[in-house]
């Protein structure tokens, strides 16, 4: 009897449905724009905090607040002195870099293609799943000598995630976030990248953006029920 209890309670705990996550991601950023056009070139570390309101196994609203630092140079590009002169002087090459801080402020939803979840293995759920993400949200970098500049952006990218323990949720996650400025990689009096061939540009059409590959564990909280019995 005493083993049958114990088996009702594990399988009733396994059950158990939670509503949100919350925990921590490190892992690699990489700029791209006027002075990066390749993907990884020039990575650094960015880490952060994200929380997540799970509505069912494959729909999910995703918070997080992160941080790194970016960078790049311009060799191996031709940028202009001055792109609106007429003179030969103006065309001449010239070569930058660039260093600067970014924080990042955002909310994203995340549609998992397979229902998430080691309970309830009769609707299907599985312990790993890819998923795919878009959202919006708020960039703001400074340092370098370029001032403080803060945009819109909108992070679209994929991700795999995987249930280690019942509560217990770690996943890798690639996604490049579109920016509404062309200032990532502004140093103090230098024009040469606002625009560099003179080329005008609206919302994120030639702007600049960055990228973040990490690495995610997150811990579930806030159980929806505390018996299996409940769960439908």
């Amino acid at each position: 009897m005493t083993a049958l209890l114990v088996s009702l309670t594990a399988g009733a705990q396994d059950d158990e449905v939670y509503q949100m996550e919350m925990g921590g991601a490190v892992g690699l950023d990489f700029y791209m724009g006027d002075a990066n056009k390749r993907p990884f070139r020039h990575s650094g570390a960015m880490g952060g905090l994200l929380i997540r309101r799970v509505f069912n196994p494959r729909m999910v609203l995703k918070a997080d607040l992160t941080a790194g630092h970016l960078s790049g140079n311009t060799k191996g590009y031709y940028i202009p002195q001055d792109a609106d002169s007429r003179t030969p002087e103006g065309g001449m090459p010239v070569s930058y870099s660039f260093k600067r801080n970014v924080v990042d402020l955002g909310a994203q939803f995340e549609f998992n293609f397979w229902g998430y979840g080691i309970g309830q293995t009769y609707r299907g759920n599985s312990r790993i799943t890819p998923y795919a993400l878009l959202g919006a949200g708020l960039t703001l970098v400074t340092g370098g000598g370029g001032g403080t500049k803060i945009a819109l952006n909108a992070p679209v990218g994929l991700g795999v995630k995987y249930k280690l323990k019942p509560r217990v949720n770690v996943g890798a996650e690639w996604t490049f976030r579109f920016t509404t400025t062309d200032a990532l990689d502004t140093r103090g009096g230098w024009k040469q990248l606002d625009q560099p061939y003179g080329i005008k540009s609206t919302g994120f059409k030639n702007k600049d953006c960055y990228s973040y590959l990490m690495f995610f564990v997150t811990y579930d909280m806030l159980p929806k029920c505390k018996t299996c019995h409940n769960n439908d």
